[in-house]
């Protein structure tokens, strides 16, 4: 699914997690995350809690789809394809209470990656890369986006079109418009459905997906599946739910869009010196290569320009592995904006070669920060006039800011990480 840097708005990080990532168009400045900033940290979730029920919305269901058919109308829906996509529809009380929770706690990065990268998943991969080679070739001409990531792309979002969602995208995105927390993006979600079932590429009853409304073996959004879907098989339709060729090319269209180099490195494991500064270690701290060499990174021999742009992941803090990450890296995250997505995707994509192998030891007698622990850290660190921002549980940039000042303050390697032993520090 493509969650992004800048584009991607709306689904929870559950979602995320569950059925991989559903795309929206490449971000732009002014759009916001669609994935949650959280599973940047974070990775999969182990059990959503519910969060306390909302008010039933003041209109009924009825008078809602009523309102929202005179919208759909003036936007050129037609009425009898608008009535036969909401023939029965009723709101799903199954997509309320997946919206309505969050995860308590979290896997940590390395079960995610090993999880990600398992030895049957990577034996179908293999096997597929193979079987569908031709294709592969194909797309990679047109679209210029390496085959190796595209089926990892495919494995990670829906298992390679094993695992797509059982629920109707109709009835999902029409209930979270009705009473989700954000119904003027699932409306606009809602609409582009139905002018995907105007085109005639799916009919009503088999556009299935997830609780979110991500679709098909690429999991996308509908907003995305009408910018970059593609018909790759030349039937006619734009299917990524039942052609992989579809699904795959318009994966790969998504990833071009997003600014992907052919046959660059998506980056690299990197070993640092002693005594090195890890608040550098920051996204927004981007620099050539060669400035990374500079400042003592061991780089291994890549095939990588030095005046690469190039910015410093420590996905476990600095007691883990160290990445420095290309713009490949970056496009992975507008299909998904966690970088535990994005280094799974890269990682995963190399093991079909034979590569990606880490080399450094993950830390894990460490465990990550439940969500009420990760809230009480922010509500810590904004009393002690650090300023992380709202105290939400998502470690975002403002928070991980925050931790490095207080990092500073107490002499610690000021790698923005949270960990059981900060937060006691903390308190």
């Amino acid at each position: 699914m493509p969650h992004v840097a800048n584009g991607r708005r709306y689904f929870l990080f559950i979602a995320a997690t569950l059925l991989g990532a559903c795309a929206e168009t490449p971000p732009q400045a002014s759009q916001t995350p669609l994935a949650s900033p959280a599973s940047q940290v974070a990775s999969a979730p182990a059990a959503p809690v519910a969060t306390a029920v909302e008010p039933t919305p003041a209109l009924s269901f009825a008078d809602w789809q009523q309102n929202f058919r005179d919208k759909a109308l003036r936007a050129g829906i037609q009425a009898g394809l608008f009535d036969q996509a909401f023939s029965g529809i009723s709101p799903d009380m199954s997509v309320v209470r997946a919206d309505r929770s969050q995860p308590e706690f979290t896997r940590p990065v390395w079960e995610y990656i090993e999880g990600a990268t398992s030895p049957i998943r990577l034996r179908k991969g293999q096997a597929l890369l193979a079987e569908r080679a031709d294709t592969l070739a194909a797309i990679e001409q047109r679209y210029g986006v390496d085959r190796e990531t595209l089926v990892a792309i495919w494995g990670m979002e829906s298992s390679f079109g094993q695992f797509m969602g059982e629920q109707s995208v109709i009835r999902s995105l029409a209930t979270l418009a009705y009473e989700g927390r954000r119904p003027q993006f699932a409306e606009e979600q809602l609409l582009a459905a139905l002018q995907i079932l105007q085109s005639g590429d799916i009919q009503p009853g088999r556009m299935l997906g997830s609780w979110a409304g991500a679709m098909g073996q690429t999991q996308f959004i509908p907003t995305t599946y009408l910018t970059h879907a593609v018909d790759f098989d030349g039937d006619g339709r734009r299917d990524i739910w039942n052609s992989s060729a579809d699904a795959l090319a318009s994966a790969a269209h998504y990833l071009q869009a997003s600014g992907w180099q052919f046959g660059q490195p998506w980056g690299m494991e990197v070993a640092l010196p002693s005594g090195f500064d890890y608040a550098l270690a920051d996204e927004a701290v981007r620099m050539p290569v060669s400035a990374w060499i500079e400042r003592g990174a061991k780089v291994p021999a890549v095939a990588v320009r030095p005046d690469a742009q190039a910015y410093l992941l420590l996905p476990a803090g600095h007691r883990g592995p160290a990445f420095l990450v290309l713009e490949n890296f970056r496009a992975i995250l507008r299909y998904n904006n966690s970088s535990s997505y994005a280094l799974a995707v890269a990682l995963l994509g190399q093991r079909f070669n034979g590569r990606g192998q880490i080399l450094a030891d993950w830390p894990r007698s460490d465990r990550p920060l439940g969500r009420s622990e990760r809230i009480e850290l922010q509500e810590g660190l904004a009393a002690k006039g650090y300023n992380p921002g709202p105290a939400d549980g998502i470690i975002g940039a403002n928070t991980r800011k925050a931790i490095r000042a207080f990092q500073q303050s107490q002499g610690l390697p000021a790698d923005g990480y949270p960990t059981p032993a900060l937060l006691q520090r903390l308190r």
